[in-house]
């Protein structure tokens, strides 16, 4: 039975969005791989699909181009929610994912916030393989005496995120250590790794290297990650614009409730049918 999508991306971090609430979809790892394939398939970085739930509007699944499901995908749920906001004519949905129930809400023409919920802080949320103080871990890059990157920080946004901080994100070497840090042992779940170059209290330019996924033009919870771990650093405020190589992200950790919210925009850029 061929099954109709939707190509959506947000500020360039692209999907490709299964509607399975009327079938089911269970896509084997090799058959993500040769959707998101941008030579022989539709090409994307993460597919995902709209279920059926009976604690919210949809349940939502994420994989990563290289086929493994993962619990979190900042800019995919803004799609999504702004999907089923349409669909409905409601300004508010709510998604429930891996990570937990979240919540889009409409915020102005294609644009949408969704709280992503509390970040993990302890060494056991993020995961990490040994008891560290996720301010600012024992990881460096480069010579001992003389690092080229050192102490990161880390955060769970429902996915694993290691922050090095960068003087300037045009010479961070973010295609050379984002592969290696990626699978390094520190990390049994593997883990996305951000550059982020603060540029002010409340302006910070970010690059990711996706897990799973490589460099890609924006990442959702990269840029919720940065934004937490630059301000329990004390680097910036509690929000901030996060400027990736796709667009412009409002971050902000709120403070009432520790809720992390994120604002953006979503696009939908063609339809098809998958064979």
């Amino acid at each position: 039975m061929s099954r109709p999508f939707l190509k959506m991306n947000g500020l360039g971090n692209d999907f490709v969005v299964v509607e399975a609430r009327s079938a089911p979809f269970a896509p084997t790892p090799e058959e993500v791989r040769a959707i998101a394939s941008r030579e022989a398939g539709i090409g994307c970085d993460q597919l995902v699909s709209i279920e059926a739930s009976d604690k919210a509007d949809a349940a939502v699944r994420f994989w990563n181009a290289d086929g493994e499901e993962v619990g979190a995908c900042g800019n995919a749920s803004r799609c999504v929610g702004w999907l089923l906001m349409e669909a409905s004519g409601r300004d508010q949905a709510v998604m429930e994912t891996q990570g937990g129930l979240l919540t889009a809400t409409r915020a102005g023409d294609r644009i949408v916030s969704v709280d992503m919920g509390v970040p993990g802080l302890d060494w056991t949320d993020i995961p990490l393989a040994e008891e560290m103080d996720t301010k600012g871990i024992e990881l460096q890059v480069g010579p001992i005496d003389a690092p080229i990157l050192h102490t990161p920080g880390c955060v769970s946004m429902g996915n694993p995120h290691v922050v090095f901080f960068v003087p300037d994100i045009e010479t961070a070497p973010v295609v050379e250590v984002g592969p290696m840090i990626e699978h390094h042992h520190l990390f049994p779940e593997a883990v996305n790794v951000g550059f982020a170059q603060i540029v002010a209290r409340d302006r910070i330019r970010l690059r990711v290297w996706e897990r799973g996924a490589g460099l890609t033009k924006a990442c959702g919870t990269g840029a919720c990650a940065a934004l937490v771990a630059a301000h329990r650093r004390g680097l910036t405020d509690n929000k901030a614009t996060l400027v990736l190589d796709g667009g412009e992200l409002t971050i902000e950790w709120r403070e009432s409730d520790g809720h992390v919210i994120m604002t953006g925009p979503a696009q939908v850029d063609f339809t098809g049918t998958l064979p």
